[in-house]
């Protein structure tokens, strides 16, 4: 057991130096073209992805201990947030911007098709690298034909709210960070992720992105794609949009204090 989660860490931290290196080197070969972003969008997706499968093989093949599943949640989402280079890396993110008008509408749509390439990419990637039998785990994962039961783990009415409940919550917390210094909004972010993973990880792994959801649950039988789209991909996205609702609009309108009369209109009005 101890052997295969080292293989494993050395194998995310691999991927994560790999897509460091390959982000470097297309932002400075795209810099003049426009591209870079999108360049720096899709390694990031990339790396993300593939971070997420062996993370999910070590959890769910693996049977490694809930406490240090969720410790690696934390720490390679500690990782991401510092390399990902500005990339969102979720289409619920690309949305939120493109809303907020930080972006184009067509800006926005050449990222997700971005983000979705690169989930399909590290979903094929995944296979392979298993293929290699570098550790005991992945050497029974080959033998069992890299099967995966669906992740859905309740009726699908629950499974709708809890990828709601968690899009949600994850909304409302990135939404007030902007509050803290950068090197305790990244613990911020980690800790969020991993809160919802403990809460709603048993029920639909609590994935909040329709990217890396695509990445990692679509592959696995046992519900339909109509499921899982409702599941991985609508869900979460009214999720974070009835966060965002709530920060802009109701949570200012309660606020709101009503407007104060004018002396001469008090007076007039108790005379």
């Amino acid at each position: 057991m101890a052997a295969d989660v080292l293989v494993s860490l050395g194998l995310v931290a691999g991927i994560v130096a790999l897509s460091h290196v390959t982000r470097s080197v297309a932002s400075k070969a795209l810099a003049r073209t426009g591209l870079s972003s999108y360049a720096v969008e899709l390694v990031s997706t990339f790396q993300l992805c593939c971070c997420a499968h062996e993370l999910k093989l070590l959890s769910e093949v693996g049977g490694i201990a809930p406490g240090l599943a969720l410790t690696l949640t934390y720490l390679v989402t500690v990782v991401h947030v510092l390399t990902l280079s500005g990339a969102v890396g979720n289409p619920s993110g690309t949305l939120e911007n493109a809303y907020r008008r930080r972006i184009s509408r067509a800006c926005a749509l050449r990222q997700i098709a971005c983000q979705f390439a690169a989930a399909a990419a590290a979903r094929a990637a995944a296979p392979q690298l298993w293929g290699l039998g570098l550790s005991g785990l992945h050497v029974r994962h080959k033998l069992l034909g890299f099967r995966c039961a669906s992740p859905i783990n309740a009726p699908l009415p629950h499974a709708v709210a809890v990828e709601f409940l968690c899009a949600f919550a994850v909304q409302m917390v990135i939404t007030h960070l902007s509050l803290l210094k950068e090197k305790y909004r990244v613990h911020a972010v980690a800790g969020i992720i991993t809160a919802v993973v403990y809460a709603g990880g048993e029920v639909t792994g609590a994935v909040c992105n329709p990217a890396l959801a695509f990445s990692i649950q679509f592959p696995c039988g046992g519900n339909t794609f109509l499921e899982y789209s409702l599941v991985y991909w609508i869900s979460p996205l009214i999720g974070m949009m009835a966060s965002v609702l709530m920060c802009d609009q109701i949570i200012p309108a309660m606020t709101r204090k009503p407007p104060q009369l004018h002396p001469s209109m008090k007076k007039k009005k108790m005379t």
